[in-house]
């Protein structure tokens, strides 16, 4: 058997569990047609203008089987208030959806079930181009036109092994918590290279910044790892999202799938998670210093919270690494309660810590600086080292448990929202001591003590 007939044999395996069958794409195809109607009735009762479009992977047929999303706009004219918009959205959807609850993005929409599928109703400006949108969404109707006027059938097909790929290796969502490839991203990576195969080869290769322009735009002025150029909007960089170690992920098991192709790369790994006693263990081995802030998770939607969770541990672990506590790695995970996790080279630091004025030469403030000290009875010094002050003086905190238990803590570059509500209540956790969040962040831990790219 050839290269290409190992490869063909692996896609042709998870061809068979991605595809919808004929009786899933009709069960599909009838909930969409029935929700369209319930939504045309719901705005001719409303007495409103507006029209209904089916929008995303199930528009586009690329959605993977066992998926149950379908996105259902409602476009309305440009000159409708915005306000008045997002009333006649939430009304239309609270009769289409009885059941569902009101959901925010750039604008509220409403969620909720329909025999069996989960849908988002969501409300839009029927704008004649992409690039006159009024919000985010407005855009949404045309990738689902380009793509109608482009994606082929067996392109299709290729969009969702490359869908499944992206989810078994944990690089597929743009939300804010994944940074990876949207839906859309990956349908124009394979519109590019016309195969999972061919994309997988071109990323084995890339040097970032890697960037497309499926329309010829022309160049604009993106930084990102990965540049897309909208077709339909040549503002845009579809590719945003995606996170340089998303970019670097891709690379890594793009390579190791040409080496040796197997069925397991397309299914998500799930570490077991492990327990109080497989936490110590790990921290026995590993002989560091793991520290945790934790705190009731803010009810805020997972897009606000985890760009501030990551500003947040940045902000923590830096002021740790300033103190001299050498941190090793971070983390953050969430739930019901949401920690920043550090892991520490450095258990404490002596008592004094050296402290280092100007020149003695930069006389104004050499001076300053000795006056300052000299009559400190707590600090050893001013003394000369080399050609400038230098004093020992009292260390504010000597481990980094006191340092995260004082107010000292609110002086770090934490998210706003995060902020607020450590405020309110946390808790610190130091060495061994984590092992308490096995209970809730086992499988987290998993990860972290066995990372993985």
């Amino acid at each position: 058997m050839t290269e290409r007939d190992e490869y063909e044999r692996v896609f042709e395996s998870v061809r068979a569990w991605v595809e919808p069958d004929a009786d899933e794409q009709a069960r599909l195809t009838e909930a969409a047609a029935a929700l369209l109607e319930r939504t045309g009735e719901a705005i001719a009762d409303l007495g409103v203008e507006a029209d209904t479009i089916l929008v995303g992977s199930t528009a586009r047929g690329t959605w993977i089987s066992g998926d149950r999303d379908i996105d259902v706009f409602v476009r309305f004219p440009e000159s409708l208030a915005r306000e008045e918009l997002e009333r006649f959205g939430l009304q239309i959807g609270a009769t289409v959806l009885p059941d569902g609850q009101k959901e925010y993005a750039e604008h509220p929409y409403t969620k909720g079930d329909y025999d069996g599928f989960s849908v988002d109703l969501v409300p839009c400006y029927a704008v004649p181009t992409a690039a006159d949108i009024k919000s985010a969404v407005d855009r949404t109707p045309f990738h689902t036109e380009y793509l109608d006027d482009h994606l082929t059938d067996d392109l299709a097909g290729e969009v969702r092994l490359a869908k499944q790929f992206l989810k078994g290796i944990g690089s597929y969502g743009s939300d804010l918590r994944t940074e990876g490839f949207s839906g859309y991203l990956t349908e124009l990576l394979i519109l590019e290279y016309g195969s999972l195969l061919a994309f997988l080869e071109a990323a084995a290769d890339w040097k970032p910044p890697v960037k497309f322009d499926p329309e010829n735009h022309g160049q604009r002025s993106f930084t990102d790892p990965l540049v897309v150029i909208d077709p339909t909007d040549p503002r845009r960089n579809v590719a945003a999202a995606v996170s340089p170690a998303n970019v670097a992920r891709l690379q890594h098991h793009a390579r190791a799938f040409l080496v040796a192709p197997s069925e397991t790369m397309f299914i998500p790994a799930t570490p077991d998670p492990l327990n109080t006693d497989q936490v110590r263990m790990a921290i026995d081995r590993r002989g560091t210093i793991p520290i945790a802030v934790r705190f009731e998770t803010p009810d805020i939607v997972e897009d606000q919270l985890y760009p501030q969770l990551r500003k947040s541990i940045e902000g923590m672990a830096s002021e740790l690494d300033r103190r001299g506590f050498d941190v090793l790695r971070t983390a953050t995970f969430a739930a019901e309660t949401a920690v920043l996790f550090a892991e520490l080279e450095v258990a404490s630091r002596p008592a004094i810590e050296r402290h280092e004025g100007p020149p003695v030469h930069v006389r104004e403030h050499a001076t300053g600086f000795y006056e300052k000290y000299a009559d400190d009875p707590d600090a050893f010094g001013p003394f000369i080292d080399g050609d400038r002050y230098v004093v020992e003086r009292d260390r504010e905190f000597t481990t980094a448990r006191a340092f995260l238990e004082s107010e000292a803590l609110f002086d770090v570059a934490l998210g706003a929202t995060i902020q607020r509500q450590v405020e309110k209540e946390y808790e610190v956790l130091a060495g061994s001591d984590v092992a308490d969040l096995a209970g809730e962040f086992g499988a987290q831990l998993a990860h972290y003590f066995s990372p993985k790219p």
